[in-house]
């Protein structure tokens, strides 16, 4: 476990990284050191420490692998933004199935990236990414439709939305909420809301995040 100081400036990010592979979360801890507007907490590497840190830290950030030693990230990442709804974790996976990205949904992840891309990437997502949306990283969205090709397309055939329901879609996927939509489209905020719980209950989804994810799944959206 290690700590880390630095400067928080305003509206910046607390971030601990949670990873049981010590030299990546070390370099990954020197890197966002030297980041403005970011600190980095320190890392843990299993589930029990990082529950730990995150109370005595609160960090507003976490960086969390799908595979935390014997641990399960993704069970741990349900865990933590049910405790603290604000708290916005970014996914890290080796592994390339869609199950991966229904369960980082479903968890409440607002980003999915592969472990070895850009740290750029990473950053991006740390600075950005919203706990209304999940963002995934393209590459790794084609290499889910190219891997598992018949599973993806498999929910297209049986989930029928009307053109003003992928309207709808697609902007929730952009992160939009129902009262842009209801602008946007020149509709009531209750009929853009209509849309969404028609959309979740095609879509077999309990939270629009969850919508999201199934969706870019089935290939229903990019």
């Amino acid at each position: 476990m290690h700590d880390a100081g630095g400067r928080l400036g305003r509206g910046g990010a607390r971030v601990l990284v949670a990873d049981d592979h010590r030299t990546f979360t070390d370099l990954v801890g020197v890197a966002l050191g030297s980041e403005a507007e970011i600190e980095w907490v320190g890392a843990a590497h299993d589930a029990a420490s990082a529950r730990s840190m995150v109370e005595q830290f609160r960090p507003n950030v976490v960086v969390m692998d799908v595979r935390l030693g014997e641990d399960d990230g993704l069970v741990l990442t349900r865990e933590l933004t049910a405790d603290h709804p604000h708290m916005r974790v970014v996914v890290l996976t080796a592994e390339t199935n869609g199950k991966v990205l229904l369960r980082a949904a479903r968890a409440g992840a607002c980003a999915l990236l592969p472990k070895g891309g850009p740290f750029s990437e990473l950053l991006t997502a740390i600075r950005s990414a919203s706990t209304d949306s999940l963002s995934i990283q393209p590459a790794l969205l084609r290499a889910l439709r190219s891997e598992d090709p018949e599973g993806l397309d498999a929910h297209r055939t049986t989930t029928s939305l009307t053109p003003q329901e992928e309207r709808v879609l697609r902007m929730l996927s952009a992160g939009r909420d129902v009262r842009w939509i209801s602008h946007d489209l020149s509709i009531s905020v209750h009929t853009s809301r209509g849309y969404v719980k028609s959309i979740l209950s095609k879509l077999h989804a309990h939270s629009q995040l969850e919508a999201v994810a199934a969706a870019r799944e089935a290939g229903l959206i990019p």
